[in-house]
């Protein structure tokens, strides 16, 4: 601002920077040197952003978005002066009154409106008090007393609402046409908001092209396109697959190339060899993890060792202040040595115990992968060892579900091989019969798959009707063991009589004995090796009591009425109805010691096998 604009007296140099400070200028002494520093009047301005550091970053569709003065400063009180120009005089409001009301600020707001402009005034008069503001585009003097004024910059606008509230006075003329209070308010003016979204857009557009380019920047880069196939190119791809550097480049290349189609029956050699050159490989890549795994193995093993070292330098700092703890040296420390000391001893422990429970981990993993080697040797000790009919079912289900999931698979793989031959147009002729070829083999391999399933399921059926068998004759087995046992337990009790009348015949003679032992002997093999052998002229009934009298008698009317036999169930349900104490096995075990009176048969074929007891009473009173 000239000197010569603002008639300011400069007996005040405060009130003259007051009034410099308020408009957002930077107040000038006499000499044009400005009175505070540059980093306090002007903000640091980065051309590279376009945009002041030191401002925080602002929503730019928030209403009165624009570039703003800087705040002023809260240690110098807001004081307004009479400010004079060449032909009029604006005199400050009363400070005591409230700030003047304005409406909110428009976003990219230019434009001010002025009103109460004294009647006499011209646009030149506007022009010489608003133009210390800054640069002005446009005036739109209305014929009453207010005006529009278009800035070129936005934060001029706060410097020109700075004026509102002012009386202004045109000359030294006190008539009321020339005076007035100046109201300076934000007015909403078409191209400033043009203006301003144009604007924005450019903002918008820098800062995706900006996005754009970070995107760009970060993407990983494409791979290599994959190159056509062709003669040249396939023997080229077969030594760089026998090369070890550019083996995974090749293997891609391979990959696609099987991928799209590329193997026929010209050149289905080649792509053999190439795969079994892939192949060869494997060898390679095994005995590089194995030296991988080896040194993995050893560095475990020098940390182990290194962080045994350190645990040993640990426990002996820990005994060191244990030491030192004791009561003839710790005596003759001092209270904040004490104090030291416990602290030390503290941390030294807590350090001791972390690097103890690391290694007591690595040593405990260590454990449990021996542990799991162990665990795969064992089963195949069991499994060898395990050879009953069980495991042979059980490898029988395992190998049903194989050939099932083989046999879907095959499916799956003929339904896209017909939508293949259904889609395609036949293109070349020896495809076409190759994939005829492939779909014979497959529906071939299908029809034996099914085959073989349907024999497996009979195998399954075969064995667990064995499986069935061989349980119900361990039961009849069992019984039978059951009544021999009782049988040899009263054997001594029978046979005291011949064994006192042949020691009243030969009283002298222990041969005698022997024989008649030897003969006991005899007898009670005899008995265990025949299932289902009479009882000789001397043992006692079967029946030891008068319950199982009743029961052999409730049980011969029963099956009496059913001449077709009835199941160990089917009697024991009709007998709980008697008495609920009466229990299966007991009833079983009743049965089999009367062979001669109940008999067991098997009926049924296959899956409806059961076992029943019929009374043969009649026929068993002949043979008794």
């Amino acid at each position: 601002m000239d000197s010569s604009s603002m008639g300011m007296p400069i007996s005040d140099p405060s009130a003259w920077a007051t009034a410099m400070n308020n408009l957002g200028m930077a107040p000038m002494s006499m000499t044009g040197q400005p009175l505070m520093s540059d980093s306090i009047c002007t903000p640091d301005f980065d051309p590279s952003l376009g945009m002041m550091t030191g401002i925080a970053p602002m929503n730019p569709m928030m209403p009165g978005l624009g570039i703003v003065p800087p705040p002023i400063s809260q240690d110098m009180p807001i004081v307004k002066e009479i400010i004079h120009c060449k032909s009029c005089t604006l005199f400050p409001p009363n400070p005591n009154l409230p700030p003047p009301a304005t409406r909110e600020r428009p976003p990219g707001c230019k434009t001010v409106f002025v009103g109460g402009l004294p009647e006499n005034a011209t646009e030149q008069i506007i022009v010489e008090v608003f133009e210390q503001c800054g640069k002005i585009i446009a005036i739109r003097k209305s014929k009453k007393n207010f005006c529009h004024i278009r800035f070129a910059e936005e934060h001029t606008v706060d410097k020109a609402l700075f004026l509102s509230g002012y009386r202004i006075r045109l000359g030294s003329s006190t008539d009321k046409k020339d005076t007035g209070r100046l109201h300076v308010d934000f007015a909403q003016a078409r191209d400033d908001l043009y203006e301003w979204e144009c604007r924005q857009r450019m903002l918008a557009r820098e800062e995706r092209h900006r996005r754009r380019i970070e995107e760009d920047r970060l993407r990983p880069p494409s791979p290599p396109p994959i190159v056509h196939y062709s003669e040249h190119e396939c023997s080229q791809l077969g030594e760089k697959i026998k090369d070890d550097s550019k083996f995974p480049e090749a293997v891609r290349v391979l990959l696609t190339w099987v991928e799209r189609g590329e193997v026929n029956r010209r050149n289905a050699n080649n792509f053999y060899s190439m795969i079994q050159s892939s192949n060869s490989h494997i060898r390679r890549l095994m005995n590089e993890k194995a030296a991988h795994e080896k040194e993995m193995e050893e560095a475990k093993e020098k940390f182990k060792n290194a962080l045994a070292g350190i645990l040993v330098q640990f426990e002996q700092i820990v005994s060191v202040f244990r030491a030192a703890s004791k009561q003839k040296a710790w005596d003759h420390f001092s209270k904040a040595q004490r104090k030291n000391l416990d602290m030390w001893r503290k941390q030294a422990e807590e350090i001791r115990n972390i690097h103890n429970d690391e290694l007591m981990g690595i040593r405990r993993e260590e454990e449990m992968e021996m542990s799991d080697d162990d665990m795969e040797d064992a089963p195949d000790s069991k499994d060898s060892d395990d050879s009953g009919p069980l495991a042979q079912v059980e490898a029988l289900k395992e190998e049903n579900d194989s050939l099932r999931c083989q046999l879907d698979a095959y499916r799956n793989e003929v339904e896209l091989l017909k939508q293949e031959q259904g889609k395609a147009q036949p293109q070349r002729s020896d495809e076409d019969t190759t994939r005829q070829q492939q779909l014979s083999f497959l529906q071939q391999a299908l029809q034996g798959m099914q085959k073989q399933l349907l024999k497996i399921r009979e195998e399954l059926k075969q064995r667990e009707a064995e499986l069935e068998k061989s349980t119900e004759e361990k039961r009849q087995l069992e019984s039978q063991m059951q009544s021999l046992k009782d049988q040899i337990q009263a054997f001594p009790t029978s046979h005291t009589l011949p064994l006192e009348t042949a020691e009243r015949d030969d009283r002298g003679s222990e041969e005698s004995v022997n024989q008649a032992c030897e003969a006991a002997a005899s007898a009670v093999v005899s008995c265990s090796q025949e299932k289902e052998s009479l009882p000789e002229k001397g043992p006692p009934s079967p029946v030891q009591s008068e319950r199982e009298a009743l029961l052999v008698g409730i049980i011969s009317t029963f099956l009496h009425v059913h001449p077709f036999g009835a199941s160990i169930e089917y009697i024991c349900s009709y007998l709980q109805r008697l008495d609920t104490k009466i229990s299966a096995m007991e009833v079983e075990a009743l049965l089999g010691r009367l062979p001669c009176t109940f008999r067991q048969e098997l009926t049924g074929v296959g899956a409806s096998l059961e076992k029943r007891w019929n009374f043969c009473g009649f026929e068993g009173i002949k043979t008794v």
